[in-house]
């Protein structure tokens, strides 16, 4: 299939170089993404779209970086439609009307038609979308070359639910995985084996931790990330929340007057 990629020329601490979106042209115009809606991302896309109309644009996951700039989209091009997951406590946000999907259904994009693939976890309406006749998955969050994922626990991240998303797509096994963010991941299966050995390392360390006592979430966060500082402080917080719960809902430890408590210490 063909695919124009469309810098969302938003580069900041937690977007890197920016944005990654996707435009697959042919009978229905598609939008993988809609990025921050800035002017010079605007003209870049009807530099692609050819006097072509935008007729809809398929959003993996309602953060502000992939979904804020549907309603600068919706101001250009007023016909297109807006396709995401269910995000309640988010989609009120963005002034446009969204026409909900579900796992499995399937949109015409281009000359093609992808399959809508529920992958939470990263965010708990996110979703990859795959062209199954070329093998192309567009990955979202899902998984970033050169860099780990944070998996934000305080607004609707689930680190058990990531897992299960790395292990469902990586039995998909695309051909292509392109990304929103950084270049294309050419060998999924490794990049996923290291995504999870990275956690169970993570994991390792917490527990390690807690063996020596009950300690706050910013206790961990300053031992483990002692060189970290600035804006992705929180972000390393919110991970080791994300750790935190998995390991409390799988009865490993408990939360106690604001400190975590191991109560497996084989773990």
């Amino acid at each position: 299939m063909r695919v124009i990629l469309i810098p969302g020329l938003n580069p900041g601490p937690y977007t890197g170089a920016g944005n990654n979106t996707y435009l697959i042209p042919g009978r229905e115009p598609t939008l993988i993404d809609a990025s921050t809606g800035s002017p010079e991302y605007l003209e870049a896309l009807s530099d692609a779209l050819s006097g072509s109309r935008l007729t809809q644009v398929v959003v993996t996951h309602g953060h502000s970086d992939h979904a804020s700039g549907a309603a600068q989209l919706a101001a250009r091009w007023p016909a297109a439609r807006f396709f995401k997951m269910p995000w309640p406590e988010r989609d009120s946000q963005y002034a446009v009307k969204w026409t909900m999907v579900a796992s499995d259904d399937r949109i015409t994009a281009g000359d093609s038609t992808l399959r809508i693939i529920a992958t939470p976890g990263h965010a708990p309406d996110h979703v990859c979308l795959y062209e199954e006749n070329s093998g192309t998955l567009f990955c979202g969050d899902l998984v970033i070359q050169g860099q780990t994922v944070v998996i934000p626990a305080s607004v609707g991240g689930s680190l058990t639910n990531y897992l299960e998303s790395l292990t469902l797509i990586r039995n998909l096994v695309p051909n292509c995985v392109l990304p929103a963010h950084g270049p294309e991941i050419t060998d999924l299966p490794r990049l996923v084996d290291e995504y999870v050995a990275h956690r169970l390392e993570r994991e390792v360390q917490i527990v390690s931790q807690l063996n020596q006592g009950p300690m706050s979430r910013d206790m961990l966060v300053a031992r483990i990330y002692s060189s970290l500082s600035g804006d992705l402080r929180s972000a390393a917080s919110d991970s080791v929340l994300a750790h935190l719960i998995k390991l409390r809902d799988e009865g490993c430890v408990l939360e106690q007057g604001g400190r975590w408590v191991l109560i497996a210490p084989g773990h």
